[in-house]
C-alpha cells in the first residue's frame, strides 16, 4: 500500500492520542465518550506508524511528500 500520511500529519496524531490518553488517566473523560476517544486515539497511532490512512485512500488525500516537492 502505497504511504499517504506525511510527517506533519504523523506528529499531530500522536500528539493527538497522548492528549486522549492523558485525559482518560486524569479522569477528565470518562464513561462511552472515553471508550470512543481512545479507540480513536489507537487508530491515530496504528495510521501514523504505517503511514497509511483509509479515510485518505477513500478521499484521495495524500499528505506525503513526493520526490518533486522535497
Amino acid at each position: 500500500m502505497k504511504k499517504n500520511i506525511g510527517s506533519i500529519d504523523r506528529i499531530i496524531r500522536v500528539v493527538v492520542a497522548l492528549i486522549i490518553v492523558v485525559l482518560y488517566f486524569t479522569n477528565i473523560i470518562s464513561g462511552m465518550l472515553a471508550i470512543v476517544l481512545l479507540i480513536l486515539g489507537g487508530i491515530f497511532v496504528l495510521t501514523s506508524l504505517v503511514s497509511v490512512c483509509p479515510i485518505y485512500l477513500a478521499l484521495g488525500l495524500n499528505t506525503q511528500k513526493t520526490k518533486e516537492e522535497k
